[in-house]
Parts: structure tokens; C-alpha cells; sequence
């Protein structure tokens, strides 16, 4: 029977090899098939005198071949290492790493979402004589064996919510948390709450958990990875992937494929190479913090010293992250260090170290995770500014430092409180002066000509909110015009069949009516300037940045020219443009995404770019807009530089929020992808231009990961508004006066312009 079923495990290992290399490498392959058909037809013949050792001599040479090819992967090998079902997945894991454990948030299939897994698990370690359970929370994709419920580790938004509650319940008890990314991407869909605006939240969520977070790469998707990806330390086994898209899908727009069209397997493993998936590419860019090495091939279920190995790495990450900040552990810290990449590792489960934090302690953790992310992939983007200029801003930026920690930190801080304790008296005052007088003011209304109702200029300021001019109502005469108002000929308005829009005069269509049909309200695009000209007022906008340019950090081929064709036809040096304005006198500070620029994609100088947008908001206590002109998503071809811009730029937006900052989000044109999974997404007020296209991914990519046909309508702005993704729908022309409202009203003591 032993001999049966380890024959069975070679013919295992067999299909494991063949499936990976899909053609290559056919000469090794057909030796290890030969000598396996050679073995079974002499055990079926009787004619081998020692079983156990001819099974251990082909044992042997399937471990030589495997270890031979190990050496010639690629990086498209690996995706299919980690694709394959005989991969190790999150049970695997949790049987073999953990000593105990209980799923938790619903089971198997009967869960709210099958693939994504949570379970409550202890560490056991010893102190002493002493043994001690250390409790954690492990979180992660879940692709199983075979199980199709689990739907691939594709998690749908429901099921990243679940992870963020406990994430929630984990801060709550005080145990760090582990989690596993083994997720090819998120499920694509918008039923409530909608991919990315969930993502967005878990993301702003785990910037600010105050337990520590270690996170482990297998399959490292997009926006999938990084709803559970945001952590202390991030450890990668060697043979995963992290990257901004699949290469297929890498391949599918480079090639510029249409529709039912696949992409030629040579140009598949080109975008591989280029996009700089492996462990190794992402340990040198800085994205992760430690390589796990698995064995030859990668890890599979039955590789259980490969398991020891990685418990180990657990424990050493997350004692590594408490020690970072607690007052005092020299020596074990010192052990940690000196020991890491060692053969000769010591037994952590022999060495204790406390996993709980005081509140100070707690403090810092969150502070060094802002501080590592904030440092990831600034050398990625290029910043052109002179020498001296940068000086100069460093000058500044030290001086606004210094003037708002004078003006608000320390004087206003004590004005509040003077200002609170005098309101309080006053108010307290008024009520006893309105006791006092009530007799005296009954006498005088009984007599003749008393005047006991009040003005009508006294009750206007009691019942109305805000006193509005018309100034802010342009009435068609707008500081910029479309070019396309030049055009001397008729548009027809998408919605002629259906509403009997009659035809349009460009001229006016584009003039004087702002693009916008004067029938039924359709939005026509309009370029980015015009909101330049026409929200903000005039001689008020002041750019900062512009030197910070888009690049090609990973060589992506041929995309140096397409970068440079981009400046020229935009005049533009990056798809974000932030600068300051005013809106009737109330300074703000705006980054825009322009869909112009290589489609308003985000990548290295446009993350960097907003973070710094914020900060400056933050310095100088002004509010902070995001008018997003248009996004297709983050940069495919900057790979996970791109892809870092998510945690980074939503923890520049949380310590924004958090610092008293009012953060507003408006959406217009497609909007679509990374950036509203992140940093857009995760404003408590978001609005829509009525043009707007609001969703995680675009049509054709629903269609090419779901095979679902979505409906015309399915990212229309009224879909977002109505699952709570955004606030408000507002037609273009009142763009203006409602953002001026949205700054008087949303306003409060705290925030800056006040």
C-alpha cells in the first residue's frame, strides 16, 4: 500500500511539472514519464527485488529534475506555480502553522463569502517551564483544493467587509493580526457595498489598527491584495506574484486586443519579465520586507519542513514589529536581527516576547507604518526641480511647520477654549436675562403699540441655513469655452429615441449650455480646463509640483515614447495636476486627475504628487478637493509602483482627516479601478458630475473575469449614489456654487478654513 501511494505522488508530481512549464522544458519531462512507466510496468510484473529501493532511486530523480528546473523559471512560470490547485492554500496553513484554530464568520460554503477565511488561532511558545497560547487573528483568500464555492480567492465586496469587522474586533481584543493574500483579484461586482468603495474603507481602516499587521504574499492581485495587503511587515514566499494586473491581461493591452481576441503566450511571458512580479523584484523595489524560500517548484501540502520554516517566519515578523516599538528589549532584539537569514535560526517558539502594547507603544506603531509607506516608490517617479528649489520648498515647507504649529497647535488651541468657556457663560446668561424679563415683556406687548413679534429680518437669520447670492450662477456666461463650440454643425443628443431631444448647435450646445443637453440633462464630456476656468475664481489658481514627472521606472519596452507623446499632445508632465485655489475667497488646495494624460492613470509621480497635495493641505489648515476629471485605473506599465500608490496615498488622506482637515471627492467622466478603491473612495463625501461612470472595473473587464454581459447603465453615477458609494449627483453647470455650499455646510470648528 506505502508503495502504491507513493507511486501515486510521483505520478502527481508529474502532472505538477508538465502543467507549470505548458510545453517547455519536454526533454526532462519525457525522461521522468519514462522512467515512471518503466517502474510501474516492472512492479506490475514482479521483476524488482527491492521496491522501497527503486521507488526511493526515482524519488531521487524527480527531487534532481525539479531542482534543475527550478533554476530556469520564469516569471510566468511562477504565476502558474501559484495558480495551480495543487498549491498550497490558507487551510494548508492554518493545519500546519498554527497549533489550534476555529473558523469564525460564517463556514465552507455556507459562509457570506466562501473565499474570504477568518479563523481565531493561537501560537503555542514556551518561557521557561512556562508554555504559553498566544492568540492572533488570521484573515485571508481562501482558493481551496478543487472547491469551486470559493470562487478562485476572488472576493467579493461582502467578503472584504467581513475581514475588515473582525480586523475591527482583533484592534478591539488587542492580538496582532495575520493575513494571507492568495487572490488572483477582487470579484468585479458593484451590489452593495460595492468593490472598491470596500476596499477603500479596509484600506483607510488598517492605516490606523492599532495591533500590528503581518501580511503574506502568494498571489498578490491589484486591488484584491491590498483590501488585507496594508501591514507592519510584509513577508513573500519565493515563488509568488505580486503585480498591478495579471500578464495576460498586461498582454491584452499592450497587444490593443479586441473582444474574444488572446494574446500570443511569447508576448504573455514578455509583460511577465517586464512588470516585475516575483519576490525577488519586489524585495529590491522595497515592497516587501522578507523573501520565505519555498522548495524547489513551490510549496505544496505535503512540504511540511517548508511549514516549520514559515511558522517560524511568522513568529520572528510579528515579535520583530513589537519589540520595533516597545520601551525595552535589547537582547531578544538583537537575537532577532543577527539571526535572520541564517542557516542555524534558533527556535522562536523557545524564545517569549509579549504580544500586547501599551497605548504609547500603540502610538508608534501606527506612526512607523505611516512613516514606511509614505517612503515607498518616491525614487520611482522623477522630480526634475532645480537643486535650489527644492531647498527652497524644503525652506517653506519648514516655515508653514513652524507657523501652524504657532498659530493653531499652541494659540488657537487656548483661543477655542477661552472662545468655549465664553460661549457657555453667555448662553447660560441669555437664559436667566429671558426668565428675568418675561414678566416685564408680557406688560409691555398687552399695551397698545407693543411690538412683541419679531423682524422679519430676525426671523430670516433664524430659519435659514445660509444666505445664498446668485453670483455663483454664470447664466451661460462662462470664463471658458469648449473648442468644440467652434464647430458650425448639429449634435444629437444620445437620448433623441428615447426622450425626443431634438438636435443641438454646437455652438450653443458647447457654449453657452456647458455641454450639457438642454432637453434632458445629458452631460456631453468636457475637457478638464474648463473646470479650471469655470469653478474656481479667476487669477486664483497657483500650480505646485509641476516638475514631478511621469517615468518608466521597471523599462517597461516602448513605453518611453508613448510617455513622451503624452507630454506633447497634453503639455501636461504627469495625469495629476495639483495646485491651490479659491472658491468664492475659501482657499482650498485640489489634485485632479486628468483623463487626457495616458487616461488619468495613477502611477509614481501622480501618487506622490497627490500625497504631497495633502500635506500641504494639512499645513496650511485648508480643505482638500480630489476633482477627478477621469481615471482608468492605476499604471500597468509602472507595476507595483503603481499599485503601492493605494495604501500610500490613503494613509496621506487619513492623516489628513484625522489632523481636522475637511476632505471632499468629486467624480466626473470614468472613474474607474485603483484609485476610487483607495484614496478616492474612502471620503465620507464623495459627488458625481451627472457624466459620470463610477465603478471598480470597466465593462470589458467584467466581461473578460466574470463572463457576465452588465448592463448599459450598470456604472451610471445614480447606480453609485444608490448602493452609497456617493453623496450627491450635481448637473456640471452648478459644479461651482454647490462645491461653495459643500464648504460652508460641511464645515465645523475643527476644520481648517474656520
Amino acid at each position: 500500500m506505502d508503495t502504491e501511494k507513493r507511486t501515486q505522488h510521483l505520478a502527481e508530481r508529474l502532472g505538477y511539472i508538465r502543467d507549470v512549464f505548458g510545453g517547455k522544458h519536454n526533454e526532462n519531462i519525457a525522461l521522468l514519464e519514462s522512467k515512471l512507466q518503466e517502474f510501474n510496468l516492472r512492479l506490475s510484473e514482479g521483476s524488482i527485488s527491492d521496491e522501497n529501493a527503486a521507488l526511493t532511486t526515482l524519488e531521487d530523480l524527480f527531487d534532481f529534475v525539479e531542482r534543475k528546473l527550478e533554476a530556469e523559471l520564469t516569471p510566468m512560470d511562477k504565476v502558474r506555480i501559484v495558480r495551480h490547485p495543487q498549491r498550497i492554500c490558507l487551510r494548508d496553513i492554518l493545519e500546519n502553522v498554527y497549533d489550534n484554530y476555529t473558523e469564525i464568520g460564517g463556514k465552507d460554503e455556507h459562509s457570506i463569502d466562501p473565499s474570504m477565511l477568518i479563523a481565531r488561532a493561537y501560537i503555542t511558545r514556551r518561557s521557561g517551564k512556562k508554555t504559553i497560547n498566544q492568540p492572533v487573528l488570521v484573515i485571508g483568500q481562501e482558493k481551496g483544493h478543487g472547491e469551486e464555492f470559493r470562487n478562485g480567492g476572488s472576493v467579493k465586496p461582502w467578503g472584504n467587509a467581513k475581514a475588515l469587522q473582525y480586523m475591527k474586533v482583533a484592534e478591539t481584543e488587542g492580538i496582532p493580526i495575520h493575513t494571507y493574500v492568495f487572490t488572483p483579484g477582487s470579484y468585479p461586482v458593484e451590489d452593495y457595498p460595492g468593490a472598491a468603495q470596500q476596499i477603500a474603507r479596509n484600506l483607510y481602516e488598517m492605516a490606523g489598527l492599532r495591533v500590528p499587521v503581518i501580511a503574506v504574499f502568494s498571489e498578490g492581485g491589484s486591488g484584491g491584495a491590498e483590501a488585507i495587503g496594508l501591514s507592519d511587515r510584509r513577508l513573500m514566499l519565493s515563488h509568488g506574484y505580486y503585480s498591478v494586473i495579471s500578464p495576460e491581461g498586461a498582454a491584452a493591452i499592450e497587444g490593443r486586443l479586441r473582444h474574444g481576441q488572446r494574446a500570443a503566450p511569447e508576448l504573455i511571458e514578455k509583460c511577465a519579465q517586464q512588470l516585475r512580479i516575483t519576490a525577488e523584484d519586489n524585495l529590491r523595489m522595497g515592497y516587501v520586507d522578507h523573501v520565505v524560500t519555498e522548495p524547489p517548484l513551490g510549496a505544496r501540502p505535503y512540504h511540511y519542513d517548508f511549514f516549520r520554516g514559515l511558522r517560524q517566519e511568522i513568529i520572528r515578523a510579528t515579535d520583530e514589529v513589537i519589540l520595533g516599538v516597545k520601551g525595552f528589549a535589547p537582547f531578544r532584539a538583537m537575537v532577532l536581527r543577527r539571526r535572520r537569514g541564517k542557516a542555524e535560526t534558533m527556535d522562536l517558539d523557545n524564545m517569549y516576547v509579549r504580544w500586547s502594547l501599551s497605548s504609547s507603544a500603540k502610538d508608534r506603531l501606527v506612526n512607523r507604518r505611516h512613516r514606511k509607506f509614505n517612503r515607498l516608490a518616491r525614487n520611482a517617479a522623477r522630480d526634475r526641480r532645480p537643486v535650489l528649489r527644492k531647498l527652497s520648498n524644503m525652506g517653506w515647507d519648514a516655515w508653514w511647520d513652524i507657523y501652524s504649529y504657532f498659530k493653531y497647535d499652541l494659540l488657537r488651541k487656548h483661543q477655542q477654549k477661552i472662545a468655549y468657556l465664553v460661549e457657555e457663560v453667555e448662553a447660560e446668561a441669555q437664559v436667566l436675562m429671558e426668565k428675568v424679563a418675561a414678566p416685564w415683556r408680557k406688560i409691555t406687548c398687552a399695551l397698545p403699540g407693543g411690538a412683541c413679534q419679531s423682524s422679519e429680518q430676525t426671523e430670516r437669520e433664524l430659519t435659514t441655513l445660509s444666505d445664498w447670492d446668485e453670483e455663483g450662477q454664470r447664466n451661460g456666461n462662462w470664463s471658458y469655452v469648449s473648442p468644440r463650440a467652434k464647430e458650425d454643425r448639429a449634435i444629437t443628443c444620445p437620448n433623441a429615441g428615447s426622450h425626443g431631444c431634438l438636435d443641438l448647435w454646437a455652438p450653443d450646445l458647447f457654449g453657452e449650455f456647458a455641454g450639457v443637453c438642454t432637453y434632458c440633462g445629458h452631460h456631453f464630456p468636457m475637457e478638464y480646463q474648463w473646470y479650471l476656468h469655470n469653478v474656481f475664481d479667476e487669477g486664483s489658481i497657483f500650480e505646485f509640483n509641476a516638475e514631478i514627472e511621469a517615468g518608466n521606472p521597471l523599462g517597461f519596452e516602448g513605453f518611453d515614447v508613448k510617455l513622451e507623446q503624452a507630454k506633447k499632445q497634453t503639455g501636461l508632465k504627469s495625469g495629476c495636476v495639483t495646485f491651490e485655489a479659491r472658491i468664492d475667497n475659501v482657499k482650498l488646495v485640489v489634485a485632479m486627475l486628468v483623463a487626457p494624460f495616458r487616461g488619468g492613470s495613477v502611477g509614481a509621480a501622480e501618487g506622490e504628487k497627490f500625497v504631497q497635495a495633502a500635506e500641504r493641505a494639512k499645513k496650511k489648515r485648508y480643505p482638500f478637493l480630489a476633482y477627478v476629471h477621469g481615471t482608468a485605473g492605476i499604471r500597468i506599465q509602472e507595476g507595483t509602483n503603481g499599485v503601492i500608490q493605494m495604501p500610500r496615498c490613503t494613509m496621506a488622506v487619513r492623516r489628513y482627516i484625522e489632523a481636522g482637515g475637511l476632505y471632499l471627492v468629486l467624480y466626473d467622466t470614468n472613474s474607474y479601478a485603483g484609485p476610487l478603491a483607495s484614496f478616492l473612495g474612502c471620503s465620507p463625501y464623495q459627488f458625481s458630475i451627472r457624466s459620470a461612470n463610477i465603478g471598480f472595473a470597466g465593462p470589458g473587464v467584467i466581461k473578460e473575469t466574470t463572463g457576465v454581459d452588465i448592463p448599459p447603465d450598470y456604472h451610471r453615477a445614480y447606480r453609485a449614489l444608490s448602493r452609497g458609494h456617493i453623496q450627491g449627483i450635481w448637473d456640471r453647470r452648478d459644479a461651482r456654487m454647490n462645491l461653495k455650499q459643500a464648504l460652508l455646510t460641511m464645515g465645523g470648528r475643527n476644520l481648517y478654513y474656520r
